[in-house]
């Protein structure tokens, strides 16, 4: 299982947050763009930096020059995340998480969100955004967690089921589509909650506190 970081162009991350994943196995780091600001300022070398190169700072890419391994990709019709993504796969990553894909721009944000559906039978992406860890998931999974801890759950389409035990608010075998219903602020009965979801893929939001307490899953 290959997992890697990619560090995208929104808000930076904090170097704690980079090395906790370093720690479970997040070997390669790829900035897409103007991402390789971010680990400009926190004196970070990433392996590769991918896109078009519009949005990286001249000292920064004067930086990484002959440090990092930097691709140059015109092509307009892939957001930068898209082409580090792409190349990530082709490198035969079966894991990313995503720094920097939610921030000030709403569009790059709901792109963002969309691209871990887009890829997802290509590569499983989780986003660190602030205080919130989010994966995708299809199956069954019994997370590891703490009584009282807030889980929040989201699907997309009427195709997608969740069935939960161990939750405050039961999840029998429903459908959660964007704009019709949700699972927001859900809460943990026991430190084990167990969640099956079938039929397409489905979000869940917990605080990274306590993934870090727990492990990833």
């Amino acid at each position: 299982m290959k997992k890697c970081i990619i560090i995208a162009n929104g808000k930076s991350p904090k170097k704690s947050e980079l090395n906790f994943f370093i720690k479970n196995g997040y070997t390669d780091i790829i900035c897409a763009d103007g991402g390789a600001n971010n680990a400009y300022k926190l004196k970070i070398i990433p392996n590769y930096i991918i896109g078009d190169l519009d949005s990286i700072e001249i000292k920064v890419l004067k930086y990484f020059e002959g440090k990092s391994k930097i691709m140059k990709d015109k092509n307009q019709y892939d957001t930068d995340v898209e082409k580090c993504l792409k190349y990530a796969i082709k490198k035969k990553f079966t894991h990313a998480v995503l720094f920097g894909g939610i921030g000030s721009r709403l569009d790059h944000s709901i792109c963002n969100l969309g691209i871990i559906i887009k890829f997802y039978n290509k590569i499983n992406v989780s986003i660190l955004s602030g205080i919130s860890y989010l994966i995708s998931y299809k199956g069954e999974k019994i997370i590891q967690t703490k009584k009282g801890e807030t889980i929040s759950f989201y699907g997309f389409d009427k195709k997608t089921k969740f069935t939960s035990s161990d939750l405050k608010y039961p999840l029998k075998n429903i459908t959660l589509p964007l704009g019709k219903k949700e699972s927001t602020s859900n809460v943990a009965l026991s430190e084990c909650v167990k969640i099956k979801i079938s039929g397409g893929i489905g979000f869940i939001i917990r605080d990274f506190k306590m993934v870090k307490l727990n492990g990833l899953f």
